[in-house]
């Protein structure tokens, strides 16, 4: 099987470089997401947190309309659900907002193994809210990797802060904003869904931003908020670009990269050194997460030779 952008009489060099683009730009945007993460939870010990979203959101809009605009893309902000649109930037925002709170007191590496978390509850999800069928199989791979997330978190057994149930929270939302966004592939164009993304985010939060607005106290601060925005739009967009050069079932694999940039670089930035517990529960997630996704390949008939 051959990504959409790979006429059929590219040969195997071209196939294989047009991937080889596919898995760099999604691992990049991984990193980039955990960049982040990384500067909100370092901002959020200089100014108020709903400073912190509110940069995120204001940004990455700015950041995107520079390039995506009814100037260079005419009829990009016509869309054909705007109530829906509306309520899935809503859950992009309600899970930003618990993910940026959350990390205050969590480590890096504990947020992102609670958020690995997410493919299950689309799989979960997927059964009632788009009729897809679920298998026992994929039942159980689920009732596992929500077992590692327990791991991570150890509720009333002397586990992580207790906010960690923020990070729960904040997986569902982003659960329910991916399913609207396949949802919405068949209504609207990905620059559409684009630039309605952070919209809701912006629109909530500028109107109110006198009441916690702090004054960054020197420029790298004031730079850093506007990072934020750089790193979650060009994230988004190396994302969207990565599944144009190879199919999901090779760019999956490499979401969980995201572990590796997230202990890193919580331990050069804050210190932190995730628990025994933490990399156990991780490697729970990251493999139901892995089965879930061979599962879904045999279902669809791919084999290591189909994919070559």
């Amino acid at each position: 099987m051959t990504s959409k952008l790979l006429p059929s009489d590219h040969g195997p060099s071209e196939l294989a470089r047009q991937r080889l683009m596919g898995i760099a730009l999604i691992a990049g945007s991984f990193f980039l997401f955990s960049l982040l993460d990384t500067s909100a939870k370092w901002l959020n010990h200089i100014i108020p947190t709903m400073e912190t979203v509110w940069s995120r959101y204001v940004f990455s809009v700015v950041f995107v309309m520079i390039v995506i605009n009814p100037r260079t893309k005419p009829g990009v902000l016509k869309t054909k659900k705007p109530g829906l649109q509306a309520i899935r930037s809503l859950f992009l925002f309600t899970s930003t907002l618990l993910n940026f709170i959350a990390v205050n007191y969590l480590q890096l590496s504990q947020t992102i193994s609670i958020a690995f978390a997410t493919p299950l509850l689309i799989a979960l999800l997927s059964g009632p809210l788009l009729g897809e069928r679920i298998s026992r199989d994929r039942l159980i791979a689920i009732i596992v990797g929500f077992l590692g997330v327990l791991v991570v978190a150890r509720p009333g057994f002397g586990g992580i802060h207790p906010v960690a149930i923020l990070s729960v929270c904040g997986v569902f939302c982003y659960a329910m904003y991916a399913i609207m966004t396949r949802h919405l592939a068949a209504h609207d164009s990905t620059e559409t869904t684009l630039v309605y993304s952070g919209t809701v985010g912006a629109i909530l939060l500028t109107p109110v931003l006198p009441w916690f607005w702090q004054n960054p106290p020197d420029l790298f601060t004031a730079m850093t908020m506007v990072a934020l925005g750089a790193y979650a739009a060009l994230g988004h967009f190396a994302l969207i670009k990565a599944h144009r050069f190879a199919p999901a079932y090779i760019l999956s694999p490499f979401i969980y990269t995201q572990l590796l940039w997230m202990v890193i670089l919580g331990y050069f930035i804050f210190g932190d050194v995730p628990d025994g517990f933490t990399l156990l529960g991780g490697m729970i997630v990251i493999g139901s997460g892995l089965y879930l996704l061979a599962r879904e390949r045999k279902r669809q008939g791919i084999t290591p030779a189909a994919a070559d």
